[in-house]
């Protein structure tokens, strides 16, 4: 823990908007312990929709590359997330100044704020790292801010922003008739007997009830698919021998349903859920609670980013989609309406102004290390090696076999060897920025 540090600045509220002197309160950590003063290297760790940890500078393939190269490691929460919240909290009126390109300018302004803090100067080379969200921030901070990061690396990042997005095909057809089931069961009428299978934390007898436990049901196969061995004990592998009856194991739930009530079962047992949890009016009531400390701001504060700025919706109104259609993107917009008086039609146009604005899969930036997996479904919307424009110094790794983001995480004993060869090329190139940056102050 020697060398962590925490802190608060006070951000500007409005980057553009010269008339509004309003700030709020920003929080960062930074750590220091590598540091090789005073001309080492900077590595910023760009946080995304969630709170910001000590954690984001004590671990992590790039904590791990900062003790290598004598880095001091700096993150910085997002605004409107975490404790990062205005004192006015999250009413809709108060959320005009949430988006990406204000973020991006709260990088800029807390990158002064270390280089006052520490004597930094322009021997000091700055490395933006990313993952998901926050590695596309990382891309966009490089191509916007060009002059702030030498070089940045993204992590499985959806640059491209879709309104419809739904990628998650995994055992399809064994999925597929587990869904049916589900819908056929309730459109008969059993509700009772759904509820008591699942364990529901009430009967889903209303219609939006009864999509929002396909709902949670689709999220567990979404979670699992994005995040395979990183993150929780489900795997793919495990949810498929579930939900394809191949092992001994789950040779007693002879039909596709009552595999799917084993999945559920054991996903809350995963998350210490007692029942599930299938209350759409719950669901809106905690997206509608504006209070800065509540426990839901990031889910809130992230679906405004999606009504405004990226969709990202996950539907199943596609024809290969496994789920049930009641998963429609009509159902996921409406809420933009309901929640922040974001009529859906202008959604289409909010979007294609992201795109126009970062340049979606040709974002024209330049020493970008694009990292995707290729199980990951987000990869989708990521850069790609036919994606990259040449004479471009834009570089992409493509990991076979791996998930979600998997490239960040510390070396494991069990990881797969296209994933250590992965990080091993992040940490050439990496190192050749370094190199390159110091010939060019000589030179």
């Amino acid at each position: 823990m020697d060398g962590l540090r925490a802190g608060v600045i006070q951000q500007t509220l409005n980057h553009f908007n010269s008339q509004n002197g309003e700030t709020f309160p920003q929080r960062f950590f930074v750590n220091d312990a590598f540091w090789e003063r005073p001309h080492g290297p900077v590595f910023l760790y760009i946080a995304g929709e969630g709170p910001v940890s000590k954690f984001d500078v004590l671990a992590g393939h790039h904590v791990v590359m900062a003790e290598d190269h004598g880095a001091l490691l700096v993150t910085l929460e997002h605004r409107y997330y975490g404790d990062s919240v205005n004192k006015e909290g999250l009413k809709t009126e108060n959320l005009g100044a949430l988006s990406s390109q204000q973020a991006l300018a709260d990088i800029a302004e807390f990158h002064q704020y270390i280089s006052d803090r520490f004597g930094l100067s322009e021997k000091n080379t700055w490395i933006s790292f990313g993952g998901s969200y926050a590695g596309a921030l990382s891309a966009w901070l490089r191509g916007k801010y060009p002059h702030l990061v030498y070089g940045a690396v993204a992590s499985s990042a959806p640059v491209k922003a879709s309104l419809d997005f739904s990628a998650y095909n995994k055992c399809v057809s064994h999925i597929r008739e587990a869904f049916a089931s589900v819908e056929s069961a309730l459109f008969a009428g059993n509700v009772t007997g759904v509820a008591r299978d699942f364990e529901c934390c009430q009967p889903p007898v209303d219609t939006e009830d009864q999509a929002e436990l396909m709902q949670t049901l689709a999220d567990i196969f979404m979670g699992t698919v994005q995040y395979n061995e990183e993150v929780g004990v489900m795997t793919i592998e495990k949810l498929c021998d579930i939900m394809t009856n191949v092992t001994a194991a789950h040779k007693k739930e002879t039909k596709a349903y009552e595999r799917l009530v084993k999945l559920a079962q054991l996903y809350r047992a995963a998350n210490g859920e007692p029942c599930l949890q299938v209350s759409h009016r719950k669901t809106l009531d905690d997206l509608e609670d504006t209070h800065p400390g509540s426990a839901d701001n990031r889910g809130r504060a992230w679906y405004y980013q999606a009504c405004t700025e990226f969709g990202f919706f996950q539907t199943c109104e596609d024809a290969s989609c496994p789920f049930s259609q009641t998963l429609s993107l009509r159902s996921q917009t409406v809420l933009c309406s309901e929640l922040f008086d974001i009529p859906q039609h202008s959604l289409p146009g909010r979007i294609a102004f992201t795109n126009k604005y970062y340049g979606e899969k040709r974002p024209h930036t330049d020493r970008v290390l694009y990292v995707n997996g290729d199980i990951d479904p987000w990869h989708e919307l990521s850069v790609l090696e036919e994606d990259l424009d040449k004479g471009h110094n834009d570089m992409a790794v493509f990991i076979k076999g791996t998930a979600h983001c998997a490239d960040m995480s510390p070396e494991r004993a069990t990881d797969r060897p296209a994933l250590k060869l992965a990080r091993k090329a992040i940490e050439r190139q990496v190192a050749m920025w370094l190199k390159q940056a110091a010939w060019e102050l000589i030179g």
